[in-house]
């Protein structure tokens, strides 16, 4: 059976699968392009519109139309349509849904088993919520992959192979990552990744928008063109279209009608990145963290700088990365994700058939899976002896309260677990107190890194867990406790409180607190294939 790899992004997804001739392909949508807007409109209560449609409606029908959910994914939110509530996780699927119709009817095979992609940054809610969301849209999730390592598996395979050292600018339509990643014929090995999942072309798009919106009633005052929908959805498609054009282009002009009103408004590429100059800078904060973080672990040259994701085709992207040094090209920006996961998902089919514990496969079984696919025996085991190594997205810790001498409480986050420490991770025992005399009771509460910095202040993290040693006799301020986190190369995070007065222990395999319980993932599967998905 096929396998196919899924781009899930925040503004645009696409589906690619190994074709005849072992190289990975796009299939076509619905309406034969290669990428699909991630928007969903909800025409009625059992008909939902996936794609271009969708997007035409954004600001024409707000309250039916969602887009950027991708943003969302991990956290608690509801949106309503027709009286039907809607999870993150429900509202992706109903992408998924579209784009594995569409693939299946251009491809003839049915899409069943998938890899799907997730920003390097994304921590473990959002990657159990993009998992749920696949499994809510009826597929068989094979595994998440980071986009930066789909790329750079697709650029491996176009290559020619050999030992290199990447630095991965991934500047999506709602994400953002760099990530250092060192691939060889045997490894994929990330060694570094920062981003922020709140920051992509699309906020350039509103920029623009915002500006064009002013530019019009500077010249018409007393316009109400701000309140209507229809003109603001025009402004909104206008702006992308522009930020595309001004990539080749030093001037684009824009005509903006209103109730009899017109304005040609000139946008040159100069205007454009002084508007946007401040979000550029965003990525290169972030870059500049990227190349010390990989200083630290003895990588301090790059024989590949790869652009990736669309809106990092913008000339000042290009600009701004080699005044920082690094010499980037494109690397099939728009669809290296899809295509590499299509093959992490090829490499995935393969291991689910041959021997789990790490043995030599049979050549029988070699043989079969070989015939399956249509590749010889060597390639099978080739890719089946391939392994992706990743690190630790984001730093994991517990919340502790210090007393002052006067009683005053202050809570803060001590993080045990660091970011881009390699996966699987396994930390030393980190030692803890009791906070209070005579406490017969220890809550362990987790905490993941919530910003793009690691800090201590309980603002910028997440509670994503807890749980309680009870049943301790009275203890003295000040006893011992013991904690320690595993992750394993999946993301599931383990945590273990030992208070050392007792012996008593706490084992926490995390469950994620914002994510939808196996039951809510029944109910939503149900809920949403009654819906009629078109694009």
């Amino acid at each position: 059976m096929a396998t196919f790899g899924i781009d899930l992004g925040t503004t645009y997804s696409c589906v690619a699968s190994i074709d005849d001739t072992g190289r990975p392909a796009i299939i076509k949508n619905a309406v034969g392009e290669d990428t699909t807007p991630s928007v969903v409109y909800f025409e009625s209560d059992d008909n939902v519109v996936v794609g271009k449609d969708a997007k035409a409606n954004a600001k024409l029908n707000p309250d039916l139309v969602v887009s950027l959910i991708k943003r969302q994914m991990g956290q608690t939110f509801e949106i309503t349509a027709h009286g039907q509530t809607h999870s993150p996780e429900s509202i992706s699927a109903l992408i998924l849904r579209e784009l594995a119709r569409a693939a299946a009817e251009n491809s003839g095979e049915q899409v069943k088993d998938v890899v799907i992609t997730v920003p390097a940054y994304f921590g473990v809610a959002e990657r159990d919520a993009t998992r749920k969301a696949g499994a809510i849209a009826g597929l068989n999730v094979l595994s998440i992959v980071d986009e930066p390592v789909a790329a750079a598996l697709h650029y491996d395979a176009v290559s020619g192979g050999g030992t290199r050292t990447l630095f991965v600018y991934d500047l999506g339509g709602g994400t953002f990552d760099t990530t250092v990643i060192k691939v060889s014929p045997e490894e994929i090995q990330v060694i570094c990744t920062d981003g922020d999942h709140h920051l992509g072309g699309a906020d350039w798009d509103d920029r623009l928008a915002e500006y064009l919106l002013e530019a019009f009633l500077a010249e018409h005052p007393g316009s109400e063109a701000a309140d209507d929908e229809e003109f603001l959805q025009e402004l909104a498609v206008g702006a992308e279209d522009i930020k595309k054009q001004l990539s080749s282009m030093q001037t684009r002009r824009f005509n903006a009608r209103f109730a009899g009103d017109v304005s040609k408004i000139e946008v040159t590429r100069e205007r454009f990145e002084e508007l946007t100059s401040e979000l550029l800078k965003r990525t290169f904060v972030i870059t500049e963290r990227t190349l010390a973080t990989a200083r630290e672990k003895g990588v301090t040259s790059f024989d590949e700088v790869l652009l990736v994701g669309g809106s990092s085709r913008m000339p000042a992207v290009t600009a701004g990365l080699e005044a920082l040094g690094l010499k980037p090209r494109m690397h099939d920006p728009d669809l290296a994700v899809a295509k590499g996961a299509a093959q992490y998902a090829l490499i995935e089919s393969i291991k689910v058939q041959l021997p789990a514990d790490g043995s030599p496969a049979p050549d029988a079984a070699v043989q079969d899976v070989a015939n399956q696919l249509g590749v010889t025996t060597e390639k099978v085991r080739a890719l089946a002896g391939k392994k992706v190594a990743t690190v630790v997205p984001r730093a994991f810790g517990v919340k502790v309260v210090d007393i002052d001498d006067r009683g005053n409480e202050e809570f803060r986050i001590v993080h045990v677990l660091r970011a881009n420490t390699p996966l699987p991770a396994r930390t030393d025992a980190m030692r803890f107190g009791t906070a209070y005399d005579r406490q017969v009771a220890i809550s362990v509460e987790i905490w993941e890194q919530s910003g793009s910095v690691e800090s201590d202040v309980v603002a910028d993290n997440q509670h994503i867990g807890d749980g309680q040693i009870s049943g301790l006799p009275q203890l003295s301020k000040g006893s011992p406790i013991d904690i320690s986190f595993e992750m394993e190369t999946d993301g599931l995070l383990r945590v273990h409180a030992v208070e050392l007065t007792t012996g008593k222990d706490l084992k926490i395999e995390l469950e994620i607190k914002a994510g939808l319980s196996d039951d809510q993932v029944d109910e939503a599967r149900s809920a949403v294939a009654r819906y009629s998905v078109s694009a």
